[in-house]
């Protein structure tokens, strides 16, 4: 038997040329979904739509706002219109208050969040018009509190998940459903800079699997895994001077 069908016809993934984005883009075509991938690299993205005849290149830079407007109108007119659109662009920087860089921190919430937003801004009036669709942004379980190393990534992060907490009651009154995906580490070339543990490493192919479970459940969040999510959640909870405490602990001991 082959594989079960996704329920949607047409899907647009951003950050696609690699790790959780380019899995995420097979997994779906192989569920029989016309895929609609983006990312800045030409090259990867044709290499990725050449191995499968369902996927299909639309090269893309998402801090481009009237760019990603006339790639979604592309996708639109070229293929059909976007049932899901997964905005998973997304750059990683380490830095501390050593290395902290304004410059850095600004580029991180150029791609990270406004690059999400980007591609909202270009998916809505459609979606808003058939009062039909998903929209479904990546983010990080670094995005539930700031953590030592992450002053670059963790606030675009946080942003991102606030930035769908808020869309998502509003967008429901429209026939439009939101999620955020919250991945922990998974190997994949952004993580292959970590000079760091990296507990419960996931493989790009389970990271895709349990995305394209929980987009067909009614939970607001898809989180993975499990046992590092709640670590993570535990963490959100805790009182600054116990938080500080422990933090504290960590950065002595790096």
């Amino acid at each position: 038997m082959g594989e079960p069908s996704a329920p949607w016809k047409t899907v647009w993934i951003t950050g696609a040329s690699s790790g959780i984005g380019r899995q995420l883009a097979i997994d779906l075509a192989a569920k029989g979904a016309t895929v609609a991938v983006s990312a800045r690299s030409v090259e990867a993205l044709a290499g990725l739509a050449s191995e499968n005849a369902n996927i299909h290149a639309f090269p893309l830079n998402v801090t481009d706002l009237a760019a990603c407007r006339k790639t979604a109108k592309s996708i639109e007119s070229d293929i059909a219109p976007i049932d899901l659109v997964v905005a998973a662009a997304g750059i990683w920087i380490i830095r501390d208050v050593v290395s902290f860089s304004a410059q850095d921190s600004a580029q991180a919430m150029r791609v990270n969040y406004e690059g999400a937003a980007n591609i909202i801004d270009a998916v809505l009036p459609s979606m808003m018009a058939r009062r039909a669709g998903h929209i479904a942004p990546m983010a990080s379980v670094a995005g539930y509190r700031g953590i030592p190393r992450a002053v670059t990534y963790a606030p675009s992060k946080a942003a991102l998940i606030c930035m769908a907490e808020t869309l998502r009651p509003d967008a429901a009154r429209h026939g439009i459903k939101v999620q955020i995906i919250n991945p922990g580490f998974v190997r994949t070339p952004m993580t292959d800079v970590n000079d760091f543990p990296m507990p419960f490493l996931m493989e790009p192919v389970d990271a895709s699997q349990r995305i394209i479970a929980g987009l067909q459940s009614r939970r607001f969040e898809i989180v993975f895994p499990k046992r590092l999510a709640l670590v993570m959640k535990l963490l959100r909870v805790l009182p600054y001077a116990l938080y500080f405490w422990l933090m504290g602990k960590i950065v002595r001991n790096k």
